[in-house]
């Protein structure tokens, strides 16, 4: 098992992480680009849970 690599992007003046493994799977920090739409990026994630189209 490799380790994962950690990047940073910005967008918007926004920083969002990146993580890397073996240039194969690569994953976005959700949280990070929740935060650009609120101060709580939980609430941000519940509002989009509860629509049905997200399901």
């Amino acid at each position: 098992m490799s380790k994962a690599k950690k990047d940073t992007i910005e967008a918007k003046g926004f920083a969002i992480q990146i993580y890397t493994e073996d240039f194969k799977n690569d994953y976005i920090s959700l949280t990070d680009i929740a935060r650009y739409k609120s101060d709580e990026p939980s609430d941000v994630f519940k509002n989009w849970m509860r629509r049905k189209d997200t399901i």
